[in-house]
């Protein structure tokens, strides 16, 4: 399967997943708050190279993908590369400043599950929707538990990693995980014919 394949099974990947969740978020009622950005701001995030893949090869075409690269060399941040906060003195407030091309873990956390040992759908979402949202994040575990249609975190990363299971199987830290997906759109180009449509764009 070339790049540009696996590119477009990422974002078909990730457009059913938005339309389920755009689903799930209308029947519960559930949202983040508007300019928060405190899961982004942890500095322990892993995620897989494959969920940025996409935004690695936009990078590319878009003759960016060295330049990140290089800069995500001599970051020094250990929070997500792509994060933009409001300030240093205000790390948990900010935007993402590639949302497109946010990774799986971005997308589902909030509006994902994970089954408990017993078998049953616990919904993976922060303190401030659980206790600032409290009625409606209750109201949510009850639709869940009587069969309301929730994405699971796991179904979805057996379905990423269909698409490529090396690269969709390694989950390291965020950053590094930018960093490989860069890396393998440019490995994969370097001796290839530039992408349709697009000339000397590296």
């Amino acid at each position: 399967m070339s790049i540009e394949q696996k590119v477009a099974a990422v974002e078909a990947l990730f457009q059913k997943l938005d339309s389920e969740i755009a689903v799930f978020q209308e029947q519960t009622k559930l949202g983040c708050i508007a300019g928060c950005g405190k899961c982004c701001a942890h500095p322990e995030i892993d995620a897989s190279p494959l969920e940025f893949l996409p935004w690695a090869f936009y990078l590319f075409v878009n003759g960016q993908a060295e330049k990140v690269l290089d800069d995500l060399a001599t970051s020094t941040y250990n929070t997500c590369f792509i994060y933009n906060p409001k300030s240093l003195l205000q790390l948990e407030k900010g935007t993402c400043s590639a949302y497109k091309y946010r990774g799986l873990i971005c997308r589902l956390f909030g509006y994902g599950a994970n089954k408990n040992k017993y078998g049953n759908l616990r919904l993976a979402t922060c303190t401030i929707i659980k206790e600032g949202q409290k009625e409606t994040y209750d109201a949510s575990t009850t639709m869940i538990n009587n069969g309301l249609y929730v994405p699971v975190l796991t179904d979805y990363y057996m379905n990423l990693n269909q698409i490529d299971f090396h690269l969709g199987n390694i989950v390291i830290p965020i950053n590094e995980a930018l960093k490989r997906a860069i890396e393998e759109v440019l490995q994969y180009y370097a001796y290839r014919p530039m992408p349709d449509g697009h000339i000397d764009c590296a």
